[in-house]
Parts: structure tokens; C-alpha cells; sequence
């Protein structure tokens, strides 16, 4: 039988640091059916330089390099239109996988069905120098990390390490990609397609993820940024996706965590529209 194809899309924005690292990982994965395709997201540092020079001596590459800065979403989803195979992984390029992420990711996903549609793992926490900090599971221990219909604990609380998500490409295309409204893309991603499908977890290391200063990431926990306001919209759409009163309780213990965030942060504004959604339960 043959290996079903993965698309791995690499997106870039000013991470001349550590794009080719993570360019590397993808080679030197065990598995070799592999299609990659990198974005760059108009880098205002040297990352097109770099980027263009491992195209050329890997040329199966697909590369493509904006002219304006797009943003996380709808770069995905431009380099989704070329993606061809089975299953999908999305790498930031401050990011690495380990040697044996796809072949463990596949073999999960095939003997798991067609009913679950995301693998996930644990990951190696590293800094920007590249040092070990710990693992995600130091903070997220195995034995407590849910499997199958995780829709529920999705909705409450944060435990996936979303660097290390693999997935069924048609889960995005049933959801037509990610959500170019959202300034991030990662909450609404898990919760629509948990939704629809399952999810598998290893409790192996097969990412390594890379804190970064100023990162997308850190902008949860800043006042008013984009991505706090996206989190808001993401849970208009759980009260519309929910079936049931337990489910409408996760979102309550979730919209009570966000009020709390946001009260930390002075964001009464935002702390009064978690509220307000809250009550509307």
C-alpha cells in the first residue's frame, strides 16, 4: 500500500533566525511522502533571502512570498488551495519537528478511523537560543489529557500544544480553513473541528516549540490585542455550536476564566463583553 501524501505548510514572518531549521526538520522526516510548501508573509528581515536559497537546492519546494503582509489565516488557506495530500500539518517557522512526527502522526490517525481527524502530541518546550525549558506535559501530565470526543474539555480549558496538531485535510475543507476574520487561528480551529470529529493523543515529544519574545502566542495575554477580541468571537460561536446544557456549563467556566483574564489585564471593556455573553447563556 502506499504512504498516503502530507502537506506540511510552513508559514514565515521574520523568523530569518529559525526558518531553516524548521525547513529541516521537514527533510529529514522518517516518512517521505512529504509535499511542502512555505509562505512568507512579507519578512521584513532576511528571511525571503534564506528561504529562496534552500528552494533552489530543493526545488520540489513550493515557495510563495507575499508582497503584503496577509496575516496567519489567509496565508494558510492560499497555500491550502495547493495542498495534496491525505493529511496536513501546520509548522511556524520558529518551530521544529522531531525526525518521526509524521510517521507516528499517520500511523495514529489510520488505526484510530475515520472518525478522528486530529493527532496530537506532547512537545519539548525550547527558548529562542534553542534550550531545552521542559516538556508541555510537565505542566499538562499525560495520564490527564483527554482523547475521542474532547469537545467538552476543549471548550474549558487549554491542555492541547497546538504546534503538534496534525490533521485530516478534509476537516478543512468541511470548514472552508481557517477563519480569516480571527487575528489566530488555533481555539477556533480546535473547537469546530472537535465538533465534528475526534481527536488522538501520543505521549511522545514530537515538536519542538519554540518561546519566542513578542510571538503571536504571547498576544493572548496583552491588553486589547487582536487576539484577545478573537477569543471573544470564538466563544460566540461555541454558544452556537453547543447541544446541551453541559456543554453551555464548559462555556460558562471558560467565559468565567476569560472575565478573570481580562480584569488581570484592565480590559474592562473586553471583561464586560465576556460577561455580557456569559449572562446570555
Amino acid at each position: 500500500m502506499n504512504a498516503p501524501l502530507v502537506t506540511v505548510i510552513c508559514l514565515c514572518y521574520n523568523h530569518e533566525r529559525f526558518v531553516i531549521d524548521a525547513l529541516q526538520s521537514v527533510l529529514q522526516q522518517t516518512y517521505s511522502a512529504v509535499q511542502l510548501i512555505v509562505v512568507d508573509d512579507h519578512s521584513k528581515d532576511r528571511s525571503v533571502c534564506l528561504i529562496n536559497q534552500f528552494v533552489k537546492d530543493n526545488p520540489f519546494i513550493t515557495f510563495i512570498r507575499h508582497a503584503e503582509n496577509k496575516g496567519s489565516c489567509s496565508s494558510f488557506n492560499e497555500a491550502l488551495k495547493l495542498a495534496k495530500g491525505e493529511f496536513v500539518v501546520d509548522l511556524a517557522a520558529d518551530d521544529v519537528l522531531l525526525a518521526d512526527r509524521i510517521q507516528i502522526g499517520v500511523n495514529a490517525l489510520q488505526q484510530s478511523g475515520n472518525d478522528y481527524g486530529v493527532h496530537f502530541s506532547d512537545a519539548e518546550i525550547i527558548s529562542e537560543q534553542g534550550i531545552c525549558l521542559g516538556n508541555h506535559s510537565d505542566r499538562f501530565p499525560h495520564d490527564a489529557i483527554p482523547q475521542g470526543d474532547i469537545y467538552k474539555e476543549l471548550i474549558k480549558r487549554y491542555f492541547i500544544c497546538t504546534p503538534t496538531l496534525m490533521f485530516r485535510k478534509k476537516i478543512l475543507d468541511e470548514l472552508g480553513g481557517y477563519d480569516e476574520t480571527l487575528a489566530f487561528e488555533d481555539f477556533d480551529f480546535l473547537i469546530r473541528s472537535s465538533r465534528r470529529y475526534k481527536f488522538v493523543y501520543s505521549s511522545v515529544v514530537l515538536v519542538k516549540r519554540r518561546l519566542v519574545h513578542n510571538s503571536m502566542s504571547q498576544q493572548q495575554f496583552k491588553r486589547s490585542s487582536d487576539q484577545r477580541w478573537s477569543t471573544l468571537d470564538v466563544c460566540k460561536k461555541i454558544k452556537s455550536l453547543n447541544r446541551s446544557e453541559e456543554e453551555n456549563r464548559s462555556l460558562k467556566i471558560r467565559l468565567r476564566y476569560e472575565i478573570l483574564l481580562s480584569l488581570k489585564l484592565l480590559d474592562f471593556k473586553l471583561a464586560l463583553s465576556f460577561y455580557q455573553l456569559r449572562r446570555s447563556i
